[in-house]
């Protein structure tokens, strides 16, 4: 997810007592991505950079852990936040596998051949902050979580189609060989629409969070569906903010 865009961080809507520890995320996460998609570094030191990331993570369960100076300011609040909330490292370590699978998905090393291939990669790269933030909301249930899969699938997807115009001239085509645009879309909205229950689940203000992010990327979907994303990137402007208000309220 492109700077984790549709992450609440710092919204007046996220509960106030679980802001630091969805700071923390994001701060992992954000960082992540970055070291994986960002610069002009080679591959092989993308990966290098991932791995040692991947070993401070591993120090967080450590009894006296030893953060690297240049990350301490990440994974000091993280492994205090994973300690107070009891967060599962797992989701984190499947974050850190599909950013390791960004670092090599070029036109020359990688395309998805099928549309069940890309959802294995949003499996890891998107799920596991809905999974993050349903511990953190205490939702365990096992539709809940699978509604949760289908909002942040969605939402990754969402992100694809709307960026075709800035990811297929760096070589990255995630429109998968045995689909068509049209076809996702519909797949992608099907998917949103799956998810929609789990806002009336989601407690107090972080469910009007959460029926927010669900119309917004409603609304990026019709933009996609109007346009040609392969030459222009859809928005949501301001004069979209009223609409995706009412749609919030009415969900």
């Amino acid at each position: 997810m492109k700077h984790y865009e549709n992450f609440p961080v710092a919204s007046w809507l996220c509960p106030p007592n679980l802001r630091p520890p969805i700071q923390a995320i994001y701060n992992f996460a954000r960082t992540a991505d970055d070291i994986a998609d960002e610069g002009d570094m080679s591959p092989e030191q993308r990966i290098e950079l991932l791995r040692l990331f991947r070993e401070e993570l591993r120090q967080c369960g450590a009894k006296s852990p030893d953060f690297s100076p240049d990350w301490k300011w990440i994974f000091e609040p993280l492994a205090k936040q994973m300690q107070l909330h009891n967060l599962p490292t797992i989701h984190l370590v499947h974050l850190l596998e599909a950013f390791e699978q960004d670092v090599v998905f070029t036109r020359d090393a990688l395309r998805y051949e099928t549309h069940a291939q890309l959802l294995e990669y949003c499996a890891k790269s998107a799920n596991p902050i809905g999974r993050l933030l349903m511990h953190l909301y205490g939702i365990s249930e096992a539709d809940s979580i699978r509604r949760s899969d289908a909002i942040c699938t969605a939402l990754q997807l969402i992100n694809f189609w709307q960026d075709l115009s800035v990811d297929i001239p760096k070589g990255r085509h995630y429109l998968p060989l045995d689909s068509d645009l049209d076809q996702e879309l519909s797949i992608t909205h099907a998917l949103m629409i799956q998810g929609t229950a789990l806002a009336h689940r989601v407690p107090g203000r972080a469910g009007w969070e959460l029926r927010l992010v669900i119309q917004g990327g409603l609304k990026v979907l019709q933009k996609c569906r109007s346009m040609n994303t392969r030459l222009k990137r859809p928005k949501v402007t301001f004069w979209d903010m009223p609409e995706i208000a009412l749609r919030a309220l009415l969900q």
